[in-house]
């Protein structure tokens, strides 16, 4: 197991070079010039030459490009050109936002997906497995947007069950900042009426955001556990008399459990990347409205941050996810 965490941890090395060069190329190739949209139509051609200076515009790609890594090697994101302020100061504000967002979706996404696709397989081809499998084609076919709007309108406009637009209520005293997640800061400081609206507050864009790929999930975590069933040695077991209940927790849900871990952890590094318009949706002050924000304004800066902390997120779950696979199944890990 430590050579296998050894050589992803090498690999993802790699990875997050090259990342790093797609990234910086990309944000360079955007069409428009970044330095007159950042300070506007109205400003003046010695104002604008003076920033591209600054932004080390006027050097070649592999100049801009030692500039800029070297500096986030140091934890300098450079400047960004809306808030002007340090990028890392704009992270440090408003990734914990995200973060909080994505947890509770992946709380979501995780136990519902499980307990949906467990029923499903245990119910199969009852009308409980039909209305599981007809709910999951309809969540993955519409996007987290659209779902996201649906709540908006249903559940905090026309039935105005929960709050629907930023993480407290006006007039809420926020609790003092700790870790940047509203609901732990408020318990923290003992402040039960602060979590409860925070939870409010983020129920229904957690719920927008986990909805398809939970869906998803359960049809797999359904399909491999009906595959299962015909194996020889679940045969084997009935025969011996194991109850149904063992056999599914103990010999039928592990093995299972392989290809939806796969496909699990691919989504919930995602969750960031699919927050964008969700956290625009309900006025989420997440990184990831700041990220759209920046890309419509072409703020480089800003825009290498936010994907090269997306990216980050990806290679860091895509590692526990390849750990957790070879825990569940030992040929993986011992190269078999």
């Amino acid at each position: 197991m430590l050579r296998f965490l050894s050589r992803r941890l090498l690999q993802g090395v790699f990875v997050i070079f090259g990342l790093s060069i797609f990234i910086f190329v990309i944000s360079r190739i955007i069409p428009g010039d970044p330095a007159k949209m950042a300070l506007g139509p109205r400003a003046t051609e010695t104002a604008v030459e003076q920033l591209r200076e600054e932004m080390h515009l006027n050097d070649s790609i592999p100049e801009q490009y030692y500039y800029w890594i070297t500096g986030a090697l140091k934890g300098d994101l450079g400047k960004s050109v809306n808030t002007k302020r340090a990028v890392v100061e704009d992270v440090s504000e408003f990734l914990p936002a995200t973060i909080e967002l994505v947890i509770v979706s992946g709380i979501i996404l995780i136990v519902v997906s499980l307990l949906l696709g467990v029923l499903a397989a245990r119910y199969k081809d009852t009308w409980i497995d039909a209305l599981i499998r007809f709910t999951a084609y309809i969540g993955i076919a519409i996007p987290s947007f659209v779902m996201a709007i649906i709540f908006l309108l249903i559940f905090g406009l026309v039935l105005q069950w929960v709050p629907v637009l930023g993480r407290l209520s006006p007039g809420m005293t926020p609790p003092p900042t700790v870790t940047g997640l509203m609901m732990v800061d408020s318990l923290i400081a003992g402040d039960m009426a602060a979590f409860w609206d925070a939870f409010e507050h983020i129920i229904l864009p957690a719920i927008s955001l986990a909805l398809g790929g939970l869906l998803q999930e359960a049809r797999i975590l359904r399909s491999a556990i009906s595959d299962n069933m015909g194996k020889e040695y679940i045969a084997v077991a009935r025969g011996y008399g194991i109850p149904n209940n063992k056999i599914m927790n103990k010999y039928l849900l592990k093995p299972s459990m392989i290809p939806v871990v796969s496909v699990m952890g691919l989504d919930l590094a995602s969750l960031m990347g699919n927050a964008f318009l969700v956290e625009k949706i309900f006025n989420w002050p997440g990184l990831s409205r700041y990220g759209l924000n920046a890309m419509l304004t072409k703020d480089l800066n800003a825009i290498s941050a936010v994907i090269l902390i997306i990216g980050l997120m990806f290679l860091v779950i895509n590692i526990v996810v390849d750990i957790i696979i070879a825990a569940l199944d030992p040929r993986i890990r011992l190269g078999d």
